[in-house]
């Protein structure tokens, strides 16, 4: 069977391990998108603190200087012999002043000082000055300088201003904005998020396989108890649930079979005083009844055992077989026949198969008067066919014929000489290797019974 794509991404997204992939993928991108943006505003921060710096130090240098040598200094600023730095031309007003930054220059002047600190514009620090630059080789499109204006009263009580420049810092672009940043978030959060999913759900997928197993077999191997404390504690429980249950059926099979013992002498008695009956019709028709409750007794037992069958896996050449029950069947002049077979080997309960086998082939030659055995092998699977020559059962019936108790026509099993519970058995066998049973109608006639189990 071919699974649609769109199928098989839905089964996935619906599936435990999908949801864990999703909800790990978008936090933790999330997440990294957002220790990005800290990132960055840390960075711009770090990159502004770095700008004002370069300020504070420029200007705690003029002013010691100032201090030391006022009118020599301010000689050099007013010829611009001092590189970056000269007087502030008159009315230049700072519209934006930078209040972190006459913050830190208070704290370095004295409170007296009251400072007045911004950026401006590189035209108001040079006027006229600086469009020279634009002639120079190489310089045209140079980022101008970073011009900032600042204004303190310094120790003599004299307000000064000063015109500070310097070489403009690039700002790294933001990765946070880069599509290329973003898809290897994404790729990485996927990546890794599949691979918690897998981790995380490999022990249900064990459970689930487990309880799988379990629903068509009282005899499956038990889970390993590995994993962490909680996977572990449900696959002790569940390993419980499976040995409870398997003790409550081996006490039910238990109890049949002594009822079914008990129930042999009374009934053998019983045979034995129907022996006597002068009326031939009648002690025919007694013992007839006799011989149906043996049978039901019997076939009730061989339901019970076979739910409750212990038997150890093993490889068997499934041709092999099949063969030799056909010619053992042809030896006790039975009609049939082994037509194909499907090479190789498989792994199953060997005398579970051969029950199943062995029961479709006597309700065939019972009711269809011969049998054909054959199998084949299809997507991964080993398809054994029990085919007869009899009319076949009504499509509607199918079904209901692996029901306990179920009677068919009275040509077919089932029927009214049959208990109703020969197929039951069969499927019942069936499931302790893992396999089932269906029929169906044969196209020219006959009903085929097919054994699908694994390769």
């Amino acid at each position: 069977m071919i699974v649609h794509p769109i199928a098989r991404v839905r089964a996935f997204f619906g599936s435990m391990a999908g949801q864990i992939f999703v909800i790990l993928t978008l936090g933790m991108s999330v997440a990294a998108i957002i220790a990005l943006l800290v990132a960055e505003q840390t960075r711009r921060h770090d990159f502004e603190r770095v700008r004002r710096s370069r300020v504070v130090a420029s200007a705690v240098d003029i002013a010691d200087r100032l201090r030391r040598d006022p009118r020599r200094i301010e000689g050099m600023m007013a010829t611009h012999s001092i590189m970056g730095a000269s007087p502030a031309p008159a009315g230049v007003a700072i519209s934006e002043p930078d209040a972190e930054l006459e913050t830190t220059l208070a704290a370095r002047f004295g409170p007296q000082s009251q400072p007045e600190a911004g950026q401006v514009p590189i035209g108001l620090c040079f006027p006229g000055n600086f469009a020279a630059k634009d002639r120079a080789a190489g310089l045209i499109d140079a980022p101008r300088p970073d011009c900032w204006v600042v204004r303190f009263t310094d120790s003599h009580g004299e307000r000064r201003a000063l015109a500070l420049s310097f070489p403009r810092l690039a700002k790294p672009p933001a990765i946070i904005y880069n599509p290329f940043y973003l898809l290897v978030i994404i790729i990485a959060s996927a990546g890794l998020a599949i691979l918690v999913a897998r981790f995380v759900s490999k022990p249900l997928r064990r459970l689930e396989r487990a309880a799988e197993a379990f629903s068509v077999s009282l005899d499956p191997e038990e889970i390993p108890e590995r994993g962490p404390e909680e996977v572990r504690a449900a696959l002790s429980t569940f390993n419980l649930m499976q040995r409870r249950a398997r003790a409550g059926f081996a006490e039910r099979t238990q109890l049949l079979a002594a009822i079914s013992h008990d129930l042999q002498t009374p009934l053998t008695r019983m045979r034995l005083r129907l022996e006597l009956i002068d009326n031939v019709e009648l002690r025919g028709r007694l013992l007839q009844d006799l011989q149906a409750m043996q049978t039901l007794v019997r076939e009730g037992l061989d339901l019970a055992s076979s739910t409750e069958a212990r038997e150890e896996w093993s490889a068997l050449d499934i041709d092999s077989l099949l063969a030799s029950m056909a010619e053992d069947a042809e030896e006790l002049g039975a009609p049939v026949r082994f037509t194909t077979g499907c090479g190789g080997t498989v792994r199953v309960k060997l005398n579970a198969l051969t029950r199943c086998i062995a029961n479709l082939v006597d309700n065939a030659v019972r009711y269809g008067g011969s049998a054909d055995i054959g199998c084949v092998r299809a997507n991964g699977r080993v398809l054994i066919h029990v085919r007869d020559r009899g009319p076949g059962i009504p499509v509607e019936q199918l079904d209901q014929m692996f029901e306990p108790f179920t009677r068919g026509p009275s040509s077919q099993p089932g029927g009214r000489h049959g208990t109703g519970i020969g197929l039951t058995i069969v499927r019942s066998l069936a499931m302790s290797f893992e396999a089932s049973v269906r029929l169906r109608n044969a196209d020219d006639g006959g009903l085929i019974a097919t054994i699908d189990m694994k390769a």
